[in-house]
């Protein structure tokens, strides 16, 4: 069995692509890998606090590898960033970083040649899959997944802090993917199968920012918890 590391943004995605590959056996995940940036201490793009990523690693029983960017990264400081973090893991004899995405041809093509650079590949156990049918797999499997990011150009802020389900489904527009892989909308897991507990939180403040809008998900202590909304 191949020991690899699977891209992990928190969402409803990469979880999908962590049950192929554990439902797999070729394949065994070593490690998380998710980019955090500095001072916001958040994951890069979706706005998810250090704090929750940490609690969904610990549910999934995974070591969670945290690859640090600017504020502002760009394209060469992230690929400078993510190389440095890998390549003591290809020293180790893994080769493969797997990847949630489904269908974007440009996104896959840079990723491969970015790892190949550094003499490693890119896996994608979720490629060309139809995404109505994932998304509804998703849930008929009792995982549960929180809108954290959502585009203001496709979406309404009304989106932004709802779980997926069935009327969020029903509510998307007709041009909107529904796994959100055009970037219409990110997601946070924290039930299901798979993690050993659920991952509480409460919703906080939304806030709009370069026409997207973000909502933020404050941690919630087990003893003091209701149900996570």
């Amino acid at each position: 069995m191949e020991r690899i590391l699977l891209s992990w943004s928190g969402g409803k995605d990469s979880l999908l692509a962590l049950a192929e590959l554990r439902a797999s056996a070729r394949y065994d995940v070593a490690a998380l890998v998710t980019t955090i940036a500095e001072g916001y201490e958040r994951i890069s793009h979706h706005g998810v606090r250090r704090e929750l990523l940490r609690r969904q690693a610990e549910a999934l029983r995974l070591p969670l590898v945290e690859v640090r960017v600017s504020q502002n990264c760009t394209n060469r400081e992230y690929e400078a960033k993510l190389q440095a973090g890998l390549i003591p893991f290809r020293e180790r004899g893994m080769e493969t970083v797997a990847f949630g995405d489904i269908f974007l041809q440009d996104l896959r093509d840079y990723r491969e040649q970015h790892l190949s650079g550094f003499g490693m590949r890119g896996l994608f156990p979720l490629w060309l899959r139809d995404t109505a049918t994932l998304v509804r797999d998703f849930l008929s499997a009792g995982y549960r997944t929180v809108t954290v990011c959502v585009d203001g150009k496709v979406l309404d802020r009304s989106f932004a802090g709802r779980e997926i389900d069935e009327a969020f489904l029903a509510d998307l527009p007709a041009a909107a993917d529904p796994c959100g892989e055009n970037g219409e909308f990110h997601t946070f897991v924290f039930e299901g199968p798979l993690l050993e507990r659920p991952v509480l939180f409460e919703t906080g403040e939304i806030v709009a920012r370069d026409s997207r809008y973000f909502c933020d998900l404050v941690p919630v202590a087990a003893a003091a918890a209701g149900p996570a909304a």
